[in-house]
C-alpha cells in the first residue's frame, strides 16, 4: 500500500483554491472536495482546509482525521483540559467564607433603619391630599 504523496496533496490543494474562487452559493454545494487514492478517498474541507481519510465501509463512508491534523487535535484538546482542571482548581482553592453572625445583624440593622425611614415617608406624605388627574 502507498501512501499519500505530497504531490498528490498539493494538487488536492490547489484545485481547492478553484473552489475557493466560486460564488458563495457554489461554495457551499462544493464545501468537500473528494479524491480517490489508493488507500481510500482523501475529503478535503474547502473552508477549513481540514483533510480526511476516507474509506467505503458496507456503503458508508467512514473518514477519520489526518494524523498530523489529529495530533494537533489532540494537543488542543489537552491544553484545553489542562486549562478546565487549573480553573477548577483555583474555584477549590478560593476560601469559603461566610458572614459571622455579628456581621448579619449589622446588616439587618441597617436594612431595618432604612425600611424605618421609608415608612416614616411614607405615613408623612400619605396623609396629603393627592390632586387628581384629569
Amino acid at each position: 500500500m502507498k501512501r499519500i504523496t505530497a504531490t498528490r496533496v498539493f494538487v488536492t490543494v490547489a484545485l481547492s483554491t478553484q473552489v475557493l474562487s466560486l460564488p458563495a452559493q457554489a461554495q457551499d454545494d462544493r464545501r468537500f472536495q473528494l479524491e480517490r487514492t489508493e488507500q481510500g478517498i482523501v475529503r478535503l474541507d474547502t473552508q477549513t482546509g481540514a483533510m480526511s481519510l476516507c474509506n467505503d465501509t458496507d456503503g458508508e463512508l467512514v473518514c477519520r482525521m489526518a494524523p498530523d491534523e489529529r495530533a494537533a487535535y489532540e494537543k488542543e484538546l489537552d491544553l484545553l483540559e489542562k486549562r478546565v482542571t487549573a480553573l477548577e482548581q483555583r474555584l477549590a482553592d478560593r476560601p469559603k467564607t461566610f458572614p459571622d453572625d455579628d456581621a448579619v445583624d449589622r446588616s439587618l440593622s441597617i436594612i431595618e433603619r432604612f425600611m424605618r425611614g421609608v415608612m416614616s415617608m411614607v405615613r408623612e406624605f400619605g396623609g396629603e391630599p393627592q390632586p387628581e388627574r384629569t
